[in-house]
């Protein structure tokens, strides 16, 4: 059950970070990828695929890890 929870802050996480980039970027009218909204995904991805994991979803927990890569 804490497998739902972690994913749920997660993808609030990644809405966050979504907003917070594109806010930024029609302010500096620059494209440049910021510090806060990569860590944030960085860790909600982590977070995900470890419960993924834990929930024997192989498949998706690998799925996770290799959008890190990406």
């Amino acid at each position: 059950m804490w497998q739902d929870v972690v994913i749920a802050i997660a993808n609030i996480l990644f809405g966050y970070s979504l907003v917070y980039q594109v806010r930024k970027g029609f302010k500096e009218k620059k494209g440049f990828l910021s510090i806060q909204a990569s860590l944030l995904t960085t860790i909600g991805l982590y977070a995900v695929a470890i419960c993924f994991f834990t929930l024997n979803l192989y498949y998706s927990g690998l799925i996770s890890l290799t959008n890190l890569l990406v």
